[in-house]
């Protein structure tokens, strides 16, 4: 579009977010903390229809209501804004690799161990069918 024709009207041609896959996550994060929709929006300040809209509907948050649930429900951004990329992965996969960021080296050695702990033991009980 040639600038000088451009009015305030024009509408910027930027692809919108689809916020169902993040309204889907919170939802799930929730009913996983067995957090009733009532006391989410509570803590959030929120009512529980602008939640239950960000839930169902993909509707859009304001940025700091974004935010808080991302944290609250341990929501990697790479799943929204990414969502094609991430596709295969669960959202407790997301979730797990999202609380990851918060493990000491230490801790994660652990979990690393206990993970080829259990491969280890997979591999070993196919062999006895």
């Amino acid at each position: 579009m040639d600038m000088s024709k451009r009015t305030k009207k024009d509408k910027r041609p930027v692809a919108k977010i689809d916020f169902k896959p993040y309204g889907a996550a919170i939802k799930a994060g929730r009913t996983k903390q067995k957090e009733s929709r009532n006391k989410a929006a509570d803590a959030l300040f929120i009512s529980p229809r602008y939640l239950a809209n960000i839930e169902n509907k993909g509707q859009h948050p304001s940025v700091q209501v974004f935010l808080e649930l991302m944290s609250r429900y341990h929501i990697s951004v790479d799943q929204i804004l990414h969502g094609e990329a991430m596709e295969g992965k669960s959202t407790e996969r997301m979730q797990f690799e999202t609380l990851l960021d918060e493990l000491t080296d230490a801790e994660i050695k652990i979990l690393t161990a206990t993970a080829q702990a259990l491969l280890d033991a997979r591999a070993d009980g196919e062999g006895e069918n």
